[in-house]
């Protein structure tokens, strides 16, 4: 795993915009991604959530702005350098062939290959495997698992990888709750390391629970950006999202729980 500790931010956008023929995805957004936290991203469907992930991953090209990875352009970055930087989850958990679970989560150790942390790969499998709670996966074919499985055994992938920047979308989306909770303490683990988490949440109430930061889109805009205390305002979300909410406070740790408003 290779990190930075000479700066504490891992990444950058720049007034980074992304547009898809007339269509603007992503508008003037700017913001610090810093070591030590997790960073979640939030927004109504179609907001520009996982294709602002994707700018940050490199998988996207901006039309407009810079993005770089430790104070350099990551279009520098060659392909082998940057998966040894980041590593990405995303939404669609897909596989070409009929691979183990155990292939797929070997396949996180590839950047490595050929380097000295290649020694490192038993154990980085083995600790994956037991965190995503998997191992009773690894021998079963990838297309054969349910939804949730291959999110769990996706995300031992990504662990695996042992990188420095972490990206998640929406990777709670299948999950139960049980699951859900244990992939986002995972996350904050991993930011606990001094490793960046970036991490795309529809469920606002467990963005709070485990984000230092929370950066809300509203069609491609940054609407706001803070503390899930600042940024998960009443006024705010039914701003953005168009649906009534109560903001209430977790009794257990102090944080946001947003609840929308019913009427039976």
């Amino acid at each position: 795993m290779i990190t930075m500790q000479t700066t504490m931010t891992a990444m950058s956008l720049q007034g980074v915009s992304y547009q898809a023929g007339s269509h603007c995805i992503i508008n003037d957004v700017s913001l610090d991604v810093p070591y030590g936290e997790v960073l979640a991203l939030v927004g109504p469907n179609g907001a520009g959530k996982s294709t602002l992930l994707g700018l940050l991953a490199g998988d996207i090209v901006p039309t407009g702005g810079d993005v770089s990875l430790h104070d350099q352009p990551l279009a520098a970055w060659d392909a082998t350098k940057l998966a040894q930087m980041r590593s990405v989850l995303l939404q669609a958990n897909q596989v070409s062939f009929s691979f183990t679970a155990q292939d797929v989560i070997d396949m996180g150790r590839a950047p490595w290959i050929g380097t000295p942390h290649s020694s490192e790969d038993e154990e980085a499998i083995a600790t994956a495997i037991s965190l995503t709670d998997v191992a009773h996966l690894t021998h079963r074919t990838f297309p054969t698992l349910s939804g949730g499985e291959k999110a769990r055994v996706s995300l031992a992938r990504v662990l695996a990888q042992r990188t420095g920047i972490v990206m998640l979308d929406e990777p709670t989306a299948a999950l139960d709750l049980r699951h859900q909770e244990e992939v986002l303490r995972i996350a904050r683990a991993i930011a606990t390391q001094n490793r960046a988490v970036i991490v795309v949440l529809h469920d606002l109430s467990l963005a709070a629970a485990y984000a230092d930061h929370i950066a809300m889109l509203d069609h491609g805009a940054l609407a706001a950006i803070g503390t899930p205390a600042e940024v998960l305002t009443a006024a705010r979300v039914e701003e953005v999202y168009g649906a009534a909410v109560r903001i209430m406070e977790d009794l257990d740790t102090g944080r946001p729980i947003v609840l929308p408003r019913r009427t039976l």
